[in-house]
């Protein structure tokens, strides 16, 4: 089982292109300026470099982990320790009876969506709740995030 470099970059960029639209003024974005006392001026004296960059970085660590949580084979994978190279030749057998077993773009989104509502959501409410942010905010925030790990459970699933 190797790593699809190429698949996580996509669903790293992925999270870019659903913040271009649920960000949007005409989406969510002028909701969530509000509930978070931005304004125009203030966003534009944040360093986007940083700001970008870094973006990309956590996003890319967010695709890289999607894949032992959408792709099955992982865990067989784990089961040799890691190794191939190693392992019985049961577990050449299992892969080639099994190795594209539920690896569609549909499972994968299934994955990233319950990764979305299970692990995203209660982050995400629960820094609300200590920070005393607003419903819509948590929702705005929450929502991002589930439809990107749905989207990027989707491609690292489904790209073989």
């Amino acid at each position: 089982m190797e790593i699809n470099f190429l698949a996580v970059l996509v669903a790293a960029l992925s999270s870019f292109v659903v913040g271009f639209v649920w960000y949007n003024p005409k989406v969510f974005g002028t909701i969530w300026m509000n509930e978070i006392g931005m304004t125009e001026e203030k966003a534009k004296q944040g360093n986007m470099a940083k700001i970008f960059g870094l973006t990309f970085v956590f996003a890319f660590m967010l695709a890289f982990f999607m894949q032992p949580l959408t792709i099955h084979q992982f865990s067989v994978m784990g089961l040799v320790g890691g190794d191939v190279a190693h392992a019985e030749p049961s577990y050449a057998a299992f892969m080639a009876d099994y190795g594209d077993a539920f690896r569609s773009f549909k499972h994968g989104a299934l994955h990233g969506l319950m990764a979305g509502l299970f692990i995203a959501l209660p982050v995400v409410a629960t820094n609300c709740l200590f920070e005393q942010k607003s419903f819509r905010y948590a929702a705005i925030t929450s929502g991002y995030w589930i439809v990107v790990m749905t989207i990027m459970g989707a491609i690292i699933c489904g790209w073989k």
